[in-house]
């Protein structure tokens, strides 16, 4: 009997799980991937999404982030009421950026650097750490008008940056989620003019993230700022609402002398 001899096949690769820890490629293989094989589409994850063409991203959205249009907006970059009438004639935030830049509204060095300022601060939410496993639909890629699109190695170093930055600040990340209360130390320290302005929207009720669009801000650098009062002793999470439990209701034995006693006069009022 003659044996023929077949080439085993190859081992599936295993990821690295130190690679998260190391530096670029270990925030999401799968984006490794999509940059290694130059995709084109949306990779939606649990905190938001990036948009790939030809394997670099050109956009990044999140709800934790403001858009690139309220950073347009607040400040003056753009006068909102062009910008509603831009939306409303095209009917999209990219066909709006577009006419607005034809029609010299905006320039093209002040939409590039609020689109990678808003860019980088959604994909720092978008490749937090997941609890669902991301998809990716190929496709056209969003892009608003003519923007750098920035490399995913690029990315995740900054990305990684931010969040060593954001633990050397203060280490508990709760702030950054929670509804915040200012607190009172016994001797406050003084507070620059942003941080100010960060606390006067602390009310119990909004979060960082609320707190950023209200001014209109990159989230990131409000949740510097928060951490920063953090640290200072200035604001703080919202405590959890403490939970009562109603009172169990007595329940009277029948051995306790005070019913004895009612016992008894009833027995005597019974018997007169």
């Amino acid at each position: 009997m003659t044996v023929i001899g077949t080439t085993p096949p190859p081992r599936l690769p295993v990821r690295d799980r130190s690679a998260a820890h190391e530096g670029a490629g270990g925030l999401s293989p799968m984006l490794t991937r999509l940059a290694a094989e130059r995709a084109t589409g949306v990779l939606v994850r649990e905190h938001g999404s990036l948009h790939l063409a030809d394997g670099e991203v050109v956009h990044a959205e999140s709800p934790h982030a403001p858009g690139f249009d309220v950073l347009l907006t607040t400040h003056g970059t753009l006068d909102a009421t062009t910008w509603q009438e831009a939306l409303a004639q095209t009917g999209s935030k990219s066909g709006a950026v577009r006419l607005v830049v034809d029609r010299g509204r905006l320039t093209a060095g002040a939409l590039e650097l609020c689109h990678l300022g808003a860019l980088f601060d959604a994909a720092y939410f978008a490749l937090a750490p997941s609890s669902t496993p991301g998809r990716f639909r190929y496709g056209g890629g969003h892009q608003p008008g003519t923007v750098r699109p920035v490399t995913v190695d690029v990315m995740e170093r900054e990305t990684l940056r931010r969040r060593e930055l954001l633990r050397r600040v203060w280490p508990d990340p709760l702030a950054d989620s929670a509804p915040l209360i200012r607190v009172a130390p016994a001797a406050a320290p003084a507070v620059t003019a942003r941080q100010s302005a960060v606390l006067t929207l602390v009310n119990g009720v909004r979060t960082a993230t609320d707190i950023a669009r209200e001014l209109g801000r990159q989230a990131f650098h409000t949740l510097v700022d928060v951490r920063r009062l953090a640290a200072a002793g200035l604001v703080a999470p919202q405590p959890p609402p403490v939970r009562v439990s109603p009172p169990v209701p007595a329940v009277l034995s029948v051995s306790d002398p005070d019913i004895t006693l009612l016992k008894r006069l009833r027995d005597a009022l019974e018997a007169l």
